[in-house]
């Protein structure tokens, strides 16, 4: 098995538009044939856009584009400008009158971090969307949806770090897997090979990093809005064939690579989701893929974290590593 970029897994391109200023961007996954694609939700504030078209019991088969994006529900309306560059190219379903491009969509909360007033708009998803078909440009970092993604939030922002999108891929044979990540937990992020903690909840003078469920297990009291800026979400894309069915399988096994990774995971103020897209005809065991695909997800959140930088006053791991020589 070797490492190959999550962007040789084609035919699919990526592109990205962010406002830097302001802390938010979108993430643009197209490919023009139409791909197979399923979803998984398991946290429990999803902002979403055509989820209901990933159910294995409806008809269409298959989409040509998924956004990531930040803004919390404001950021849906990228997906308007996803749908206005695919339509003046000819992307999308034939419905005899029209072509219709089937763009699902999933949102991070990201306001509490930039400017909240300023979201993805459809003129960033058509940005976001001409990159992808023009100049494809993905990176790992403060792009896209990771544009102000953060993690270790229980606290409040004052103790909580800064961290972004992440990739990471895999080739074993002619099967082709790997994950893009934007990276926004209410909790703490471990390697999951190591069991270190890397990111999430700091101390008070911010000189260290501390746990997010012992600080939970402090008082027993219900904390009514856990909403300062959460939700992890992630589309894993395969070589391999699989339907719709398979593909929301995969991308239930998928999210043990959340669960290795981020602790607390799933919560109610997280809105955790997962696409699994097929975009080739390989044939390859489902089993296998779902579980590579927990660890590409595993792996590129590794990669969310370190290749952030410090942002909005929010510390990163590198910033952090200074003074903490073990977190480098």
């Amino acid at each position: 098995m070797k490492e190959i970029a999550v962007t040789e897994i084609g035919p699919v391109r990526i592109g990205q538009a962010e406002d830097k200023a302001a802390a938010t961007g979108c993430t643009v996954l197209i490919c023009e044939e139409g791909m197979r694609a399923g979803l998984d939700v398991r946290g429990g504030g999803p902002a979403s856009r055509e989820s209901q078209l990933l159910n294995p019991l409806m008809a269409m088969q298959k989409i040509h584009a998924i956004v990531l994006a930040g803004g919390s529900a404001y950021g849906l309306g990228a997906a308007d400008g996803v749908m206005a560059y695919l339509e003046e190219h000819g992307i999308g379903y034939d419905t005899g009158f029209a072509r219709v491009p089937l763009v699902a969509q999933a949102d991070l909360y990201d306001l509490s971090v930039g400017n909240p007033a300023i979201r993805p708009d459809a003129a960033m998803g058509y940005e976001a969307a001409k990159r992808a078909m023009e100049a494809p440009n993905y990176r790992d970092g403060n792009y896209g949806a990771g544009c102000g993604a953060s993690v270790g939030k229980i606290a409040g922002m004052e103790t909580a770090m800064k961290t972004g999108i992440g990739s990471y891929a895999v080739q074993l044979g002619e099967v082709k897997i790997g994950a893009v990540v934007a990276l926004n937990a209410l909790g703490d992020i471990y390697d999951w090979k190591t069991g270190r903690q890397v990111a999430g909840l700091l101390n008070g003078e911010r000189t260290a990093l501390r746990s997010t469920m012992d600080y939970m297990k402090q008082s027993t009291r219900v904390t009514e809005n856990k909403f300062t800026g959460n939700t992890t979400l992630a589309f894993v894309i395969t070589n391999a064939f699989f339907d719709k069915t398979q593909l929301c399988k995969i991308a239930g096994m998928a999210h043990d690579g959340y669960a290795r990774s981020i602790h607390p995971v799933h919560t109610s103020a997280d809105g955790d989701s997962i696409y699994a897209v097929s975009v080739g005809s390989v044939r390859a065991d489902q089993d296998l893929v779902g579980a590579l695909s927990a660890e590409v997800v595993s792996e590129a959140i590794l990669r969310a974290v370190f290749h952030a930088e410090g942002a909005c006053g929010l510390p990163s791991a590198g910033d952090l590593s200074r003074i903490i020589p073990a977190l480098g």
